[in-house]
């Protein structure tokens, strides 16, 4: 395999800082989604823990350095899950965590993030404008900047969720992991293609939001203007480079699914797995419903990674 800037030693390691609540999370065949699908489904659920998503394995292990290195003030942007986890990691070691969000984002994941103790700055636009401001934030008052993906961290946590699913019996043929900015695809992809190389691993992106699906088709940073999804835990703009090509190495195809197909998976995962997601968390189901074919007669695992959402929208999508 071709190198990253992720290491195996590193994400072996990591299981050993990051809190038990958020390893070893439930995987389970799903026998129940199979016959509309038509291949067999197995679920990690990433949702069972105190912030509803996969984001706690890498801020547990950035809060940890950060106290191990003595600082006590953090600030990332977020579409609100990773800002919910820094803000749970921080608590817990003593950092001041202040998260820069979109006035936009999910009411309840801004919520959360105040009630888990972070200082919260709302900007009057997208993610990008979000992370602008973080920056400007950490360069002004000299305090240590989190970006996730971008971090090393955020990653290696997130392939932690690797980890459990190479140790799983029986094997697998594919998993299809949710593309944002990349952190738990490189992640899982890393362990993937080192630990289990025969795993193909697929990379889902909303239409509506295709800037890293586009990168990695293209082999270049390809920004867009605008998003239109909602699934608004993937919805970047602007790749980062590094990460980019971290997913060029680990990654055998990426793949873009239509709203209507996100919002039919959620369903299907309520009506048929009993599991409230948030629209992220469909994307792996979506691209199954949009290519039968493809999927016919293998054993795919998806990535639930995460169920913060807000409720009234949710019954909308869903039609509840």
């Amino acid at each position: 395999m071709q190198e990253t800037r992720l290491s195996t030693a590193r994400i072996r390691a990591a299981r050993r800082v990051i809190d038990p609540v958020f390893l070893d999370t439930p995987l389970h065949r799903c026998e129940a989604l199979e016959p509309a699908l038509g291949c067999t489904v197995s679920i990690k659920l990433e949702t069972a823990n105190p912030i509803r998503s996969f984001k706690g394995r890498g801020t547990e292990l950035v809060a940890s350095r950060l106290a191990e290195q003595g600082l006590r003030a953090v600030v990332c942007a977020s579409a609100g899950n990773l800002g919910q986890a820094l803000a749970w990691s921080g608590r817990g070691r003593g950092l001041d965590v202040a998260v820069v969000a979109s006035r936009f984002a999910t009411a309840a994941k801004l919520d959360r993030i105040r009630a888990l103790g972070a200082k919260l700055e709302l900007v009057d636009g997208d993610h990008e404008m979000a992370r602008e401001r973080a920056a400007a934030i950490a360069r002004d008052d000299g305090i240590r900047l989190v970006e996730d993906s971008l971090d090393i961290e955020t990653c290696e946590g997130a392939a932690t969720i690797g980890l459990e699913l190479v140790d799983t019996v029986p094997s697998f043929d594919t998993v299809l992991i949710a593309l944002g900015g990349g952190a738990l695809a490189t992640g899982v992809g890393h362990v993937m293609k080192a630990l289990a190389p025969e795993v193909e691993v697929i990379c889902v992106q909303p239409e509506g939001a295709p800037a890293m699906t586009r990168s990695w088709h293209g082999r270049r940073v390809v920004t867009t203007d605008s998003t239109d999804t909602i699934a608004d835990g993937v919805a970047g703009r602007c790749p980062i480079p590094a990460v980019l090509d971290d997913l060029l190495v680990v990654a055998d195809d990426a793949v873009l699914v239509r709203e209507a197909s996100i919002t039919a998976g959620m369903r299907m995962l309520l009506d048929h797995a009993g599991l409230v997601v948030e629209p992220s968390a469909a994307l792996g189901i979506a691209a199954l419903l949009e290519d039968r074919d493809r999927f016919a007669g293998c054993h795919v695992v998806t990535v639930l990674c995460g169920s913060n959402v807000d409720m009234g929208a949710y019954h909308r999508w869903v039609g509840r």
